[in-house]
């Protein structure tokens, strides 16, 4: 059967607890500022969506990993993040959707913790000195920064990752067992490419 309504979803699962409604805050608590404070990686989900009102974009969905020395994202107060940009490929997916849509979700880990912080809200760019500045590092002075008005935080049950097992040193791959990035990329495109040892040289001067 299809599911193409939230009438026939609901059919297979059950009424969510109190608890798991009650947890969805509108600001972040102590904890979600504790947790963010400790994360040194966050995924950035975005999209700009044509809707029934003929908003058109040639954007699509995105999610793009974003990581940094734990507490990199800076916590304004309750209600608003800082998230540096850094370098990366220039495609811009996450930045132009934030443009065109202004929405950002945000999913926070911290290494070797089972639970995630997921915080959701109204995603902004900005070169506001203040901002760039409070973002700097002694590495970076970033290009810009996106701001994060926060309307949605809650913790995620720890279950994904006790399934995956994704901390278990036990779990992971021997790297060698698929191709190096180079090695996938370029037969993907055809185009050939710096050799492996090379490209891991520039990203040490990139990071």
């Amino acid at each position: 059967m299809h599911i193409d309504s939230i009438a026939k979803l609901r059919e297979l699962y059950a009424a969510p607890k109190e608890r798991a409604v009650k947890k969805q805050l509108s600001e972040l608590d102590e904890y979600c500022q504790r947790y963010i404070e400790r994360s040194p990686f966050v995924v950035v989900a975005s999209g700009s969506v044509c809707n029934e009102a003929g908003r058109v974009t040639e954007q699509g969905l995105d999610a793009s990993p974003r990581g940094g020395p734990p507490g990199f994202v800076k916590i304004l107060d309750a209600k608003t993040l800082l998230i540096p940009d850094s370098p990366g490929n220039n495609r811009l997916d996450t930045l132009e959707n934030i443009i065109l849509a202004g929405q950002a979700g945000l999913l926070f880990l911290i290494p070797g913790m089972d639970e995630t912080l997921r915080v959701n809200g109204v995603a902004t760019l900005h070169t506001d000195a203040h901002y760039l500045d409070t973002c700097t590092t002694e590495i970076r002075h970033p290009k810009l920064v996106i701001k994060v008005v926060v309307c949605e935080a809650y913790l995620h049950c720890a279950k994904a990752f006790m399934r995956s097992k994704l901390w278990d040193a036990h779990s992971h791959i021997d790297r060698l067992s698929m191709p190096t990035m180079n090695e996938m990329v370029g037969a993907q495109t055809g185009i050939s490419s710096e050799s492996q040892e090379e490209t891991m040289k520039r990203y040490l001067t990139e990071l």
